[in-house]
């Protein structure tokens, strides 16, 4: 839509993604350390303990939501630093001054998602997904266009709109928690206020090392898109349709690595030894099987998935070939997010940040950078260069976290009343 407005605003829009996705998705991992919490809690049916943890999560969410429109507010500086078009700058400006209002909203229903996934109940979070989106294209219809008496905003309006869905889609995951009886047991309510620094604290010591392992993650694709933009505009888009149509596939093992975080910390919750092990057994072979089916299909479809994207003869031929590697490095994607999924369940996240942050950028960008852009192994590969270098990265992500997953299997379950009090010690 910013598109149909000039190329500017379309422009300004990518580069205001660029600056709020990363600052989203490190928001996201810092909150997710409430799931495992939270499940364990109720796996051990220490209901009266999951109100005031999840009131945490709430306070958590609430900080790192004003902290972040700070940030999008302030970001003059750091836009004149990356050399932004002067012509842009107020436009980029407009859109993440309009984001920043949603991102407390945004962070809330963050917080308020790790509550009901605790409790095992997953519906919601798609319903409430989905009206989201559908609020979201005639917002920003109407405040692109300026439609109803309302100021033509261009892509500033798309900021504004974004913060105009957050905000409702918080609403509505509050009216449906305080009203639905499944959350009976264990509702999360703030008629009763419970602070408890040692309990917010806790939940920020797990969840910083997962927020800093999505920022590695997504930061290498960035650098790589960087590295590869003086190759031509025909690579970058190559490159990018390979990478938006896995990035859409991995979806579906990360959901179910985040069902797996449930299911381990309802098993601790319990002390059940046995049920721990089944549940990562099944989590480990479902999601290695996605990705099988994943690999298989992405190599049997690489020359038509890009006719999706484009009808360029030389763009499409770029894609094709770079989704053949993609589709050899399913197998290791879907192993690692599965267990990176598990370890948050036992609420291990310190070595997994370091072991990813050693697979991304000490294995798959050096040897991407040495097989695409240098000769000193192979003639420089180009594009297909990088990609074998996130297979070696996120074949490296996988041993080591599948290592540390197989050693946390070993270690004793705690004792089953440890759980309840264990954040007000720590």
């Amino acid at each position: 839509m910013a598109g149909r407005v000039s190329a500017a605003d379309l422009a300004a829009v990518a580069v205001g993604a660029s600056i709020w996705v990363p600052l989203f998705l490190f928001m996201t991992g810092v909150l997710m350390s409430a799931t495992p919490i939270l499940s364990r809690h109720l796996g051990g049916k220490a209901y009266h303990r999951v109100n005031p943890l999840a009131q945490q999560g709430l306070w958590l969410a609430l900080g790192l939501g004003l902290v972040s429109a700070l940030i999008l507010r302030s970001m003059g500086p750091v836009l004149h630093w990356m050399d932004v078009d002067p012509t842009l700058l107020p436009k980029v400006q407009g859109y993440l001054h309009g984001l920043s209002w949603g991102m407390p909203g945004a962070a809330l229903l963050l917080a308020m998602r790790s509550y009901t996934e605790a409790m095992n109940h997953t519906r919601p979070v798609l319903w409430v997904s989905v009206i989201g989106l559908l609020i979201n294209v005639p917002a920003n219809y109407v405040l692109i266009h300026g439609k109803f008496g309302l100021p033509a905003l261009g892509g500033a309006g798309c900021g504004w709109a974004t913060s105009l869905v957050m905000w409702s889609m918080a609403l509505m995951m509050a009216f449906y928690i305080r009203r639905h009886p499944v959350y009976r047991p264990a509702r999360l309510t703030l008629r009763q206020r419970h602070l408890e620094l040692a309990s917010m604290g806790y939940m920020l010591r797990l969840g910083l090392p997962v927020g800093l392992s999505i920022f590695f993650e997504v930061s290498i694709f960035a650098v790589i898109a960087l590295l590869i933009s003086s190759l031509g505009p025909e690579v970058v888009a190559g490159h990018q349709i390979a990478l938006n149509f896995t990035s859409l596939i991995f979806m579906l093992p990360l959901s179910f690595a985040l069902a797996a975080t449930v299911r381990v910390g309802h098993a601790r919750g319990r002390g059940d030894a046995a049920g721990l092990h089944l549940a990562v057994r099944c989590a480990m072979l479902m999601i290695a099987t996605i990705g099988v089916a994943a690999g298989l299909l992405l190599m049997a479809l690489r020359g038509w998935v890009p006719h999706i994207y484009t009808d360029n003869a030389e763009v499409i031929a770029l894609a094709a070939h770079l989704l053949l590697f993609a589709g050899l490095y399913q197998v290791s994607d879907a192993i690692q997010v599965s267990a990176s999924g598990c370890l948050r369940g036992f609420e291990d996240t310190a070595w997994p940040m370091l072991m990813t942050l050693l697979a991304y950028w000490g294995v798959g960008l050096p040897v991407g950078y040495l097989l695409a852009l240098t000769d000193l192994w192979v003639p420089a590969m180009g594009p297909a260069g990088f990609w074998i270098g996130l297979l070696a990265g996120l074949t490296a992500a996988a041993a080591l976290l599948s290592l540390r997953l197989r050693w946390r299997l070993r270690q004793p379950l705690p004792e089953r009343s440890r759980p309840v009090e264990v954040e007000r010690a720590a």
